[in-house]
């Protein structure tokens, strides 16, 4: 009689027990969107028959390790951008220690430059050596500690469901979790982030408008920024003369800020003993005396670049420089604009427009194409950048072009 009735009262709980499914941890944010990610292993992508398939939101690999930009990062980001897809950019980590992790961060806020995704900036770290576990965390938290204050812009961690669970540690919590675990309905718990950001369930996906396979993704809301956060005060109100502090927005350049306050560059480099005016980041705290120059601030106007615009034909336009439109916008690489962009522009600025232009090859350029655009000819290229065999260009090659 005890036997059975054990027997009975197991049976009863195993079959409550093989009853209750096997939950994953939820989607967190209030709003999805159907996603993919994408590097240059897609080739060309036809992003007009992406939109139309449904695509949402894409990530796009700009970089990897130190020096390795993404090939088909710009024609990516202005391809998803001109069809209104929202983008984000996520850059493939190599660091071994806390001294790479930072250039690795600064070379990917370089290379991203004056963009302007919606979503959230992702770490991609999955490939670890020997590194330990404290290590790796240290890693991590040292890279998107810098490109979020070096780009002013919010931050987040792409990693698959076993390396969240027994890799990444809380103190990372602080940063939504981009989560790839394929052929699921629902990610893995990890025991530490309670919601994820990002689902990456397959990576044999397939999307009309890209040739074979490719990341399908579900996205969220949490990976979008949020812009209420990175709001910095601006400079005191100041008198000419008077010393004053600034604290550093996103965008600003020290050009912008000297103009602003009727000041030059080389005057705050020297208060502030700033090695390179070229790099300064959001929060930095800046020491400025107003009223340093005598002649007056010549206005700002706004233009919405045009496909196939580029920066030296704007230039030409408004009578200013190359730089000086660089320098206003915040713009990192003089190459990468996008149509639609709107640039600040005060004409006649810098003086006599540029008499060179910088010019970074791409794939698919010949020196023949090159010249039509600039309207110049091969000879005067080849000519300026020593170019013995005018066939023979490379992609990333940097070239001197004459007005």
């Amino acid at each position: 009689m005890f036997h059975k009735f054990t027997a009975a009262i197991s049976a009863v709980l195993l079959s409550v027990v093989m009853c209750v499914p096997v939950l994953g941890f939820s989607a967190g944010g209030t709003v999805r969107y159907e996603g993919i990610d994408v590097s240059e292993w897609q080739g060309e992508i036809d992003w007009q028959r992406v939109k139309d398939a449904g695509i949402e939101m894409a990530y796009i690999r700009s970089s990897a390790g130190s020096a390795y930009r993404d090939p088909r990062f710009a024609e990516n980001y202005a391809g998803a951008k001109e069809n209104g897809i929202k983008v984000g950019f996520y850059h493939y980590v190599t660091a071994r220690n806390t001294d790479q992790a930072r250039q690795q961060a600064e070379f990917f806020v370089n290379i991203i430059g004056s963009t302007t995704p919606e979503c959230r900036l992702a770490m991609d770290f999955e490939s670890f050596g020997s590194l330990t576990v404290a290590q790796i965390n240290e890693i991590s938290e040292v890279f998107l500690q810098t490109v979020q204050e070096r780009s002013g812009r919010q931050v987040c961690i792409y990693s698959d469901a076993s390396n969240a669970r027994s890799v990444f540690d809380e103190r990372l919590t602080k940063y939504p979790l981009w989560v790839a675990d394929y052929y699921v309905e629902n990610p893995e718990p990890n025991g530490k982030w309670n919601v994820w950001a990002g689902f990456q369930f397959t990576d044999v996906g397939r999307v009309d408008g890209i040739n074979g396979n490719v990341d399908r993704d579900i996205f969220t809301d949490l990976l979008l920024e949020d812009e209420t956060v990175p709001n910095v005060p601006d400079g005191t109100p100041h008198e000419n003369g008077a010393e004053i502090s600034y604290t550093v927005r996103r965008g600003d350049t020290l050009w912008a800020i000297a103009r602003r306050y009727g000041t030059t560059v080389s005057e705050i480099v020297g208060i502030n003993k700033i090695v390179n005016p070229n790099l300064i980041y959001v929060g930095e705290v800046l020491k400025i005396i107003p009223g340093q120059t005598e002649e007056g601030v010549a206005p700002v106007q706004t233009v919405t670049v045009k496909r196939g615009d580029t920066l030296w034909a704007i230039a030409r336009q408004f009578n200013t420089t190359v730089s000086a439109i660089a320098d206003l916008n915040g713009i990192q690489n003089p190459n990468l604009i996008y149509p639609g962009q709107v640039l600040k522009i005060t004409p006649g600025a810098g003086g006599a427009a540029d008499t060179t232009v910088r010019y970074t090859v791409r794939r698919g350029d010949t020196l023949w194409a090159i010249s039509r655009r600039f309207n110049t000819t091969v000879s005067a290229i080849a000519n300026l950048n020593g170019i013995r065999n005018p066939n023979l260009i490379y992609p990333g090659q940097v070239l001197t072009i004459p007005a």
